[in-house]
This record gives structure tokens, C-alpha cells and sequence, in this order.
């Protein structure tokens, strides 16, 4: 075994390796941009190495940079976690030039699976099933076109060298290809260097299932399968394991064709296998085709964990070391069930937006896993994913699973960030979900439900204001008098909306909350507050917002009504960074005319493209950027005539 290993990642990637890496012995020595010199993984390591600029292309990405730091740190192999030069077939073989180990699969089998149509070749030659489709070089748009009427329509239009849905578009009829090819095309030249392009026939009510192997460059295993198919955009936000509906008889089947495409590539250390599965009647091994093979370990690998009782990560480091492979097939086995959200710092009602911020508290409850690279006062940085933590939970069935997920997601606290939390709150009590009718479109299909706002109660609107206020924790005699009881305002928002607050102090013990018209019962007993005759739900306060810990996390803005005025500003005219970013580009210059819905600018943050569109029909005042420029949240790009002005 390893002495001594280098963890070429960070956040919650680097959290996991070296959980497991640390308990076996091993000394881990982490990497560190500018953005993460106090970061977790950091504080976590035994050893810790500044490695550049906070861009992933000055830190993370610089193959050369992190060899150099491992060689330095005295380490005798790197794990590349999952992202960034996890499957990078150059940085592999420069790895093992320098006589390190990389802790993970050859150069070879991560080119073999690195372009998928090359991938999808190769599988048909091993006896993998393959989704009906065109894979070839030849990739003029009039040939394409007429392979696309071969195949039928609907048709996928992905990019070969693509991934998380970029470059990928559905065609339904012919006379959409010519322009949904060029879309393609031009993104995933932008996001991969390559515009080349595959064809795919669609499947109507698709499932995304995936099957975990593991190989020592001989002979695999499987580990059984993970259902993916809750996702949104392409993204994966709730896994399992097993796939609900899953027979014996699939299952053998799809763990065979996995362990061939493996063991076809000679495959050592962790790996996925992923299928298209045709859930429109049930599960059937003739109805599931190869996608692609993730060469890493998966975000979603402890749901595999939790029911095969298997550290994975212990696994990839024993055979990279040159032990044989762990365990036979017919050692592994099932043992009930398992879930994984991640958790995001994401706006879902302003359409998933990333977001960024302080996190001024976080808390997971007990009996849950919780895999995370970030904690109290600690950033969500604008330069990389923004997740802030995989939770996991486990059960003898679906149903308890299922049931601890909901438990586990309510008893979730995060301050400081918008968050995803509510939404994934109301996919666990989903009743499709519940019943195990999942396919990649439920998400799209039920939006409007799934991603609606809490509404906060009168009772959690008095809470904050009792924080706010101080009230809660105020002496037995604060604002109370012998001649009248107190009343106080107190200044709250909840997203756009002002709220009516006042309250009357009736005593120690007792105050009355006004809240819009309702009035909540505040009443203190032995040390504890409650409202309504409920417990007051906890809640955490900064300098600008309180957060109510129920339903998922509720955040009230806070107003100093002394300080408060009427002004308005330039709303509406002025187009805003909603996070700090770079902007790619700037689409209208001053004095031109625009339109409600035209793009007057990319933004580029969290790894993600956003296009800012004109709010209504005006004129352009005054652009404010120039496209290369690093921007902060809230900056002005673009200003818009007043409308008296515009025209």
C-alpha cells in the first residue's frame, strides 16, 4: 500500500478520497487554488500544496503544476478524485512518466471510451447492445441529415466529445435538424474544441440507468445498478440503488454487458457503465442500449456503497497498489436500498441559477450521510460547482429509503445561500417517485409544482421578527412595562414583498405577533418559546437575513425602518450580473433598439453559460462592460433608456 497520496481535486471529491484514504494509513497531501486556501479539504490534509489562480485553467487544470506538488510532497501515486484531469488521458501518461502511479484507469481504455462514437464501436464489437444511430467521421449537414431520416424521427443530436448535456439537442421533425445541428455543433465547439456530432434515435420514456464496474486491467465486476433518472437538464439530482422495477433477469443481463464493455478495455480501478432504458413497458433485457462509460469514480458512488457494504474508495487504492481484485461476482450482493440529492447552492425558482455566498450555518442530521466539502463561514465560491453537499440515506426498502431521504432533506439546515433544498423536499414526497414511475422527464414534466417557492406561515414570519427583534432572548423584564404593554415594528422582507410586522410585549412570557392582518401567540414556558402552541423552529441571523429552519429553510431579508427610503433607482432599466462572472460576450451597443426577450449579454459563472435578456422593449442608454471582463454580483452591464426617453 501507498504511503503517501496526492489528492488532484478539491471540495467534497477531496473530502471522500481522503476519509478513506486516511482511515487505511495513508498520508494525503492536498492541492489549493487562491479561492480555497481555507477550504475543508485543505484543513483535512496532512499536507497541503498552493498550486495557482482561482480559474480551474490556473489551478486545477495544470497537470504539470499538480506532477511537480506530488513529487515535491514525496507521494507515490495521485488520485485524480472525479472532474477536472480525472479522464484526461495526457495527464495519465505524464503521471506515470514521472514514476507515479495514477490511481485510476490506463491512458488507453480513457481514449478507447473518450469520443463516444469511437465508444459505441467498440461496444457493438464486444457484444454490448448499441442505442440505433450514426457514429461515424462524416459529419457534412446534408449527410447527416439523411442518416437522421434513416434512423426516424425523434432523433439526439450529441456532441462525441460531449457531457452534462452540452451540445446535445432533440430534433422531432426534419425540417428542425438543419438548425438544431448548427446549435450543436457551435456549442460543443465552445465547450469541448470538437463540433463533431453523432445521431441517436430518442426514446420516448427514457431511464437512465447505470451499472458500476470495477477491474483490476484483466477481469471486472459489477456492483449492480444505480437509477439516474431523475434529472434536469441532462443534470442527475436524485440516485438510487437498486433501479426500482428491476428484475434478476435485467439486471444479469446489464451486469454482463458491463462487465464486457470493461473488461473489452482492459479496466482497472472504478468505472460506470451507463444505458438508455426503454421504461414504456416495464424493464426488458432487450430494451436497454449503451450510452457511454464515465472512466472515474461517480458523484453518485455511495448509494452503490451503502448496498453492496463496499468502500469503493478503498478499492481503487488496493488495486492500484497491486493487489488482485477484492471480491468475486459471487460475493456481491444487494442489501436494500439507498438514495442520493445533491444538494445545491442554486435559485430553482429563478430557473436554477447558481448561486453563490457565505455559508453563515450548515447542519446535517444524524443518521444520514453526508458528503461535503464546505461548512459554517465557509464560501460558495463563483469559480466552481456550486454543490454544497451529497446526502445519502439507506433502508431496508424503497419505501423506508425513501421515507428517511424526506426526514433526512427536512432536517437539513443551510443559511447564507439560496439553495435547492426545497425542491428536493418536494421531489422525495413526489407521488410518480414514490411509486417508482421515474424517467428523465418527470422533472420537466412537473416544474411548475416541483420548483414553487415555500410559503412561509404567519408563525415562521414571527419567528424571524422575534430574533430580529431580540425578543427571544431577552431578560424576564425586556420591553415590558407596568403602565402598557410595548409595541415595536420590526422591518421584514420575504423576496420582493415587504411584510406587516408589529408586535405587543404583554409580559415576560408573552407576546402578541401581528403578522399582515393574523395574529401568532408567542408564549414562553421553562426556557422555550412557542408559537401558536407549536416549538419555535430554530433560526440562524446575519447582518442582512434571518433564516427559519422549516420547510426546507426559510430566509426573510432584513430592513432598518430608520434607514429606509422610497428611492427606486434604475430598476427595471438596469440588466445586472445575478453573480459574479466573466463576460463572454455583449450583443448591443448604445442607442440600438431592442426588444422584451433579446439577449443583450453571455455570462459565464459557475461553469455554466447565462444569457441576460432585455426585460422590455426600449433602447439602450449606455453599455457599461466590455466582453472579457471580470464582473461582481449586482454589477450593471447594460442600462436601458428611461421609457419617456426610449424611441
Amino acid at each position: 500500500m501507498f504511503d503517501t497520496i496526492l489528492i488532484a481535486n478539491r471540495g467534497e471529491i477531496a473530502c471522500r478520497v481522503m476519509e478513506t484514504a486516511q482511515a487505511m494509513g495513508v498520508r494525503c497531501v492536498a492541492v489549493y487554488s487562491d479561492a480555497d486556501r481555507q477550504a475543508k479539504h485543505v484543513a483535512m490534509a496532512d499536507a497541503a500544496v498552493h498550486i495557482g489562480g482561482a480559474a480551474p485553467a490556473e489551478s486545477y487544470l495544470r497537470g504539470d503544476v499538480i506532477i511537480a506538488a506530488a513529487l515535491e510532497a514525496g507521494a507515490q501515486a495521485i488520485h485524480p478524485g472525479y472532474g477536472f484531469l480525472s479522464e484526461n488521458p495526457d495527464f495519465v501518461e505524464a503521471v506515470e512518466a514521472a514514476g507515479l502511479v495514477f490511481i485510476g484507469p490506463s491512458a488507453s481504455a480513457i481514449r478507447k471510451m473518450g469520443l463516444k462514437d469511437a465508444a459505441k464501436a467498440l461496444m457493438e464489437e464486444a457484444g454490448v447492445p448499441v442505442v440505433p444511430g450514426y457514429h461515424g467521421a462524416e459529419q457534412a449537414p446534408d449527410f447527416l441529415a439523411e442518416r437522421a431520416g434513416e434512423i426516424g424521427y425523434p432523433v439526439l443530436i450529441k456532441a462525441v466529445a460531449g457531457g452534462g448535456g452540452k451540445g446535445m439537442r432533440l430534433v422531432e421533425r426534419a425540417a428542425d435538424f438543419a438548425a438544431a445541428l448548427q446549435s450543436a455543433q457551435g456549442e460543443a465547439r465552445t465547450a469541448f474544441g470538437n463540433p463533431d456530432v453523432l445521431i441517436e434515435k430518442y426514446v420516448s420514456q427514457p431511464r437512465h440507468i447505470e451499472v458500476q464496474v470495477f477491474g483490476d486491467g484483466e477481469r471486472a465486476v459489477h456492483l449492480f445498478e444505480r437509477d439516474c433518472s431523475l434529472q434536469r437538464r441532462h443534470q442527475k439530482v436524485i440516485e438510487e440503488a437498486p433501479a426500482p422495477g428491476m428484475t434478476q433477469e435485467m439486471r444479469e443481463a446489464m451486469g454482463a454487458a458491463a462487465v464486457r464493455a470493461a473488461e473489452a478495455i482492459g479496466y482497472k480501478g472504478a468505472g460506470t457503465v451507463e444505458f438508455i432504458v426503454d421504461g414504456s413497458d416495464g424493464l426488458r433485457p432487450d430494451g436497454f442500449w449503451f450510452m457511454e462509460m464515465n472512466t472515474r469514480l461517480q458523484v453518485e458512488h455511495p448509494v452503490t456503497e451503502a448496498i453492496t457494504g463496499v468502500d469503493l474508495v478503498a478499492w481503487q487504492l488496493r488495486v492500484a497498489a497491486g493487489e488482485a481484485l477484492p471480491a468475486q461476482q459471487e460475493d456481491l450482493s444487494i442489501s436494500g436500498h439507498a438514495f442520493e440529492a445533491r444538494l445545491y447552492a442554486e435559485d430553482v425558482p429563478k430557473g436554477f441559477l447558481p448561486a453563490t455566498g457565505t455559508l453563515t450555518h450548515l447542519a446535517f442530521p444524524g443518521g444520514v450521510r453526508a458528503d461535503s466539502g464546505v461548512r459554517t463561514g465557509d464560501e460558495i465560491s463563483p469559480w466552481y460547482d456550486p454543490m454544497i453537499a451529497k446526502i445519502t440515506v439507506h433502508g431496508d426498502t424503497r419505501a423506508v429509503a425513501l421515507r428517511r431521504l424526506s426526514r433526512a432533506l427536512a432536517g437539513t439546515q443551510v443559511a447564507g445561500t439560496v439553495t435547492n433544498l426545497a425542491f428536493l423536499g418536494a421531489l422525495a414526497g413526489h407521488e410518480g417517485f414514490a411509486r417508482g414511475e421515474v424517467d428523465t422527464g418527470l422533472i420537466a414534466r412537473d416544474i411548475d409544482g416541483l420548483a414553487a417557492a415555500p410559503t412561509p406561515r404567519a408563525l415562521h414570519v414571527a419567528a424571524a421578527a422575534m430574533v430580529v427583534s431580540g425578543l427571544n432572548t431577552a431578560g424576564d423584564a425586556a420591553g415590558f412595562t407596568l403602565w402598557s404593554p410595548l409595541r415595536r415594528a420590526v422591518g421584514l422582507t420575504y423576496g420582493e414583498e415587504a411584510l406587516d410586522v408589529s408586535v405587543e410585549v404583554t409580559g415576560p412570557d408573552a407576546q402578541l405577533w401581528n403578522v399582515g392582518g393574523e395574529t401568532v401567540v408567542a408564549t414562553r414556558a421553562e426556557g422555550q418559546w412557542r408559537l401558536d402552541g407549536a416549538p419555535m423552529p430554530q433560526v440562524a441571523l446575519t447582518d442582512e437575513t434571518v433564516t427559519v429552519f422549516d420547510r426546507y429553510g426559510i430566509a426573510f431579508g432584513i430592513v432598518d425602518l430608520l434607514a429606509r427610503d422610497g428611492a427606486s433607482g434604475a430598476a427595471g432599466n438596469a440588466i445586472e450580473a445575478p453573480m459574479p462572472g466573466l463576460v463572454k460576450s455583449i450583443s448591443v451597443a448604445a442607442g440600438e433598439s431592442v426588444q422584451e426577450g433579446q439577449t443583450l449579454a453571455v455570462l459565464e459563472a459557475m461553469k455554466m453559460e447565462h444569457t441576460l435578456t432585455a426585460a422590455r422593449d426600449g433602447m439602450v442608454a449606455e453599455v457599461l462592460v466590455e466582453a472579457g471582463a471580470q464582473v461582481t454580483a449586482g454589477a450593471v452591464l447594460v442600462l436601458l433608456a428611461e421609457d419617456a426617453d426610449a424611441g
